[in-house]
C-alpha cells in the first residue's frame, strides 16, 4: 500500500510542477466549475482555482507526502495498523489539496475541517494519556478557527456568493465586509499557532514522527499562512499592523523557548513556530510572494529535519531527550549530514535553499517602513534561530553519548535513508531554482553595507551564543538550574500552555467536583434516585415473597376469614 501511494503522489507532484511553470510563464488562471445539483433553478456548483500558486503548492505537498509515506514504510514497521495509518495520512493530504484549490469559503471549510479532524486522529494515534491530552488541545484550539470561518460564511450570505476571490478588493473598502477579513485572520492565527493560540503546536508532537514531518512542513500549520496569502488583497493597514506585532512576538517567543527545551521534537516544533512567525511578518508587510517563497523552501528542509530526528529517536530506542544523545556523527554519519544541511539551511547559511528566501525576507523588511521595535525583534529572532540550531548540533553530534550502552546506533535502515535522500537534493538546490522561476522581475535591494551584512552578523553571533551556552561540565554553574523560575517562564512559552489548559479547565473542573460531592453524591442522592431505588427494591422483595408463596397465602387468608366470621 505504501509503495502504491508513494508512486501516485510522486508522479502527480512532478506533473503539477510542470503545469505550474507553464501557468506561470503564460500568466494563466483557470476556474473549473462543476455543477453538483440544481435546487429550484439555483445551481449548487463546485469551483476549483487552478493557477501557478495552487499547483506549485500542491506539487510540494504531494512530493513531501510521497517521501513521508515511503519513509513510514520502515519507520512504522511492526505496527499492526500500518494500513490505517497510511490511509489517515492520505486523507490528510487530500484535505489539504481541497483547501489549496478552493476559491470558495464552503469548500475551504471542508478541507479545513478535514485537516482538523484527521490531525486529531493522528495525534492520538499512540493512544496514551499524553496523546489524548495533546489531541484534545489541538482539536479544541483549531475549532476556534473553524467557528471563525463558519461565521465568515454566514456573513458572506449578504453578498450573494461564497466565492471570496471575486470580493477581495471590496473586503478592504466596504465597512461591513471588513468583518470577513478579521474572521479569516483569526482562523489563520489558530491554524498557524500565532500568539495566543501557540500552545497546541508543541503538544501535537505526540503524533508519530512521519506525521510531524508532514504536519509541520507543508500541511496543517501552513494552511493559515496560505489562506492569508490568498486573502492578502483584502487586508487593511490596521489589520496588517496588528498581525505584524503578533507574528513578531510569536517568532521571538518560540525562538527563546527552543533555547531552553530538551525534547528533540519540541525544539524542531518551536523552530516551525518561529518560521511561521517570520512568514506572517513578511506577509503583513505586503510581501505575499516572499511569504509563499519561504513557505515552500521551509517545507522542504523542515520535513527532512523531522525525518532525521525520527531516525535518531528510532536508534535511541524512542528516547527524545537531547541530554542523552551525543557523538551520533560516528554512529549515524549520513543522518547527521542530512540534519546538518537542514540546520544550516534553516539558519540561512549561503547558498542553501533557506538562504534565498530568508535573506530576501530580511532585506525586504530592512528596506520597508518598519519601526525600531520590529527591526530589533526580527534580527534578535534570527539570532535565536541560529542559537538553538547550534545548540542542537552540539548536543547531538559534538558531546559524548550519555545513553546506556545497550543500543546499536547505525544508519542501517535503507528505506528511511532513501526517503530522506529524496529530499536532500531539493533542500540544496530548490531555493535558487524557485528564485529564478517565481519572480518575473528582480527584487532590487539597496541597503547600507552594515544593514546588508546584518543577517550574516546575527547568524554568526547566534551560532557563537548557542555553542558556548551549551558547553557545561559537572561542577560548573548552570544558568537554567540557578534561575529555575526564569527558565520555566522563558522555556515554557511564557506560561501559554498552562493558561490554555489548566487556566481554562480549573474553574469548570472545580465546580464539577463541588457539584458531584454536594449534589450528585449528597442530598439529591439520598432524596433522589438512590433512595427511590432502595425503596423499590424493598417493596418488590415483599411482593416477591407474597407471590412466590401464593397457595400458602390463600389458605392463610381463608383461615383468617373463618376466624372473623366465627367471631
Amino acid at each position: 500500500m505504501c509503495l502504491c501511494y508513494f508512486s501516485v503522489f510522486f508522479s502527480l507532484s512532478l506533473a503539477l510542477f510542470l503545469i505550474s511553470t507553464w501557468l506561470m510563464v503564460g500568466d494563466l488562471t483557470y476556474f473549473v466549475e462543476y455543477e453538483v445539483l440544481m435546487v429550484n433553478s439555483s445551481p449548487v456548483s463546485m469551483t476549483l482555482l487552478i493557477d501557478w500558486m495552487s499547483t506549485m503548492f500542491m506539487s510540494f505537498v504531494l512530493f513531501i507526502s510521497s517521501m513521508v509515506i515511503f519513509y513510514s514504510n520502515d519507520y512504522m514497521h511492526g505496527d499492526l495498523n500500518i494500513n490505517r495509518f497510511i490511509l489517515l495520512v492520505v486523507m490528510f493530504v487530500l484535505s489539504m489539496m481541497l483547501l489549496i484549490i478552493s476559491p470558495n469559503l464552503i469548500s475551504i471549510l471542508l478541507g479545513w475541517d478535514g485537516l482538523g479532524l484527521v490531525s486529531y486522529c493522528l495525534v492520538i494515534y499512540y493512544q496514551n494519556v499524553k496523546s489524548f491530552n495533546a489531541g484534545m488541545i489541538t482539536a479544541l484550539t483549531n475549532r476556534i478557527g473553524d467557528v471563525a470561518l463558519l461565521m465568515s460564511i454566514a456573513w458572506m450570505l449578504n453578498y450573494g456568493s461564497w466565492n471570496y476571490i471575486f470580493f477581495l478588493e471590496e473586503m478592504k473598502e466596504d465597512s461591513y465586509m471588513v468583518l470577513i477579513s478579521v474572521l479569516v485572520i483569526l482562523a489563520a492565527m489558530t491554524k498557524s499557532a500565532q500568539i495566543p493560540f501557540s500552545s497546541w503546536l508543541p503538544a501535537a508532537m505526540a503524533a508519530p514522527t512521519p506525521v510531524s514531518s508532514l504536519v509541520h512542513s507543508s500541511t496543517l500549520v501552513t494552511a493559515g499562512v496560505y489562506l492569508l496569502i490568498r486573502f492578502n488583497y483584502s487586508l487593511s493597514d490596521n489589520m496588517m499592523m496588528v498581525l505584524l506585532f503578533i507574528s513578531s512576538m510569536t517568532m521571538f517567543m518560540s525562538g527563546l523557548g527552543a533555547n531552553f527545551e530538551f525534547d528533540l521534537k519540541k525544539i524542531i516544533a518551536l523552530s516551525t513556530l518561529s518560521q511561521l512567525g517570520l512568514m506572517m511578518m513578511i506577509l503583513s508587510l505586503g510581501g505575499y510572494k516572499l511569504a509563499f517563497f519561504h513557505l515552500l523552501t521551509h517545507a522542504l528542509f523542515k520535513a527532512l529535519l523531522f525525518m532525521c530526528a525520527g531516525n535518531v529517536i528510532h536508534g535511541m530506542v524512542n528516547c527524545q531527550d537531547i541530554r542523552f544523545m551525543g557523538g551520533l556523527v560516528t554512529a549515524m554519519p549520513l543522518t547527521c549530514t542530512f540534519m546538518n544541511i537542514c540546520n544550516l539551511s534553516l539558519c540561512g547559511i549561503p547558498f542553501l535553499s533557506g538562504f534565498y528566501s530568508k535573506d530576501l525576507v530580511a532585506e525586504s523588511l530592512s528596506m520597508g517602513w518598519v519601526g525600531p521595535y520590529i527591526y530589533i525583534v526580527f534580527y534578535i529572532s534570527i539570532g535565536l534561530t541560529v542559537s538553538y540550531s547550534f545548540r542542537l548540533v552540539y548536543y547531538l553530534f559534538v558531546s559524548n553519548l550519555n545513553f546506556p550502552p545497550l543500543i546499536s546506533l547505525s544508519d542501517s535502515s535503507e528505506v528511511m535513508l532513501r526517503g530522506m535522500g529524496g529530499l536532500i537534493f531539493l533542500v540544496v538546490i530548490m531555493g535558487s531554482t524557485l528564485s529564478w522561476v517565481m519572480f518575473d522581475s528582480l527584487y532590487v535591494i539597496v541597503l547600507p553595507s552594515l544593514m546588508k551584512l546584518m543577517t550574516l552578523i546575527m547568524v554568526v553571533l547566534g551560532g557563537l551564543v548557542g555553542y558556548t551556552t551549551s558547553q557545561y561540565k559537572l561542577g560548573s554553574n548552570n544558568f537554567s538550574l540557578e534561575n529555575i523560575k526564569v527558565s520555566n517562564y522563558l522555556g515554557g512559552m511564557w506560561h501559554m500552555p498552562v493558561l490554555s489548559t489548566y487556566g481554562v479547565n480549573y474553574t469548570p473542573v472545580k465546580l464539577g467536583d463541588l457539584y458531584i460531592n454536594s449534589l450528585d453524591q449528597g442530598w439529591t442522592e439520598f432524596y433522589g434516585g438512590q433512595n427511590i431505588y432502595s425503596h423499590l427494591v424493598k417493596s418488590s422483595a415483599i411482593m416477591q415473597l407474597l407471590w412466590s408463596n401464593n397457595i400458602k397465602l390463600f389458605f392463610m387468608l381463608m383461615v383468617i376469614l373463618f376466624i372473623f366470621v366465627l367471631v
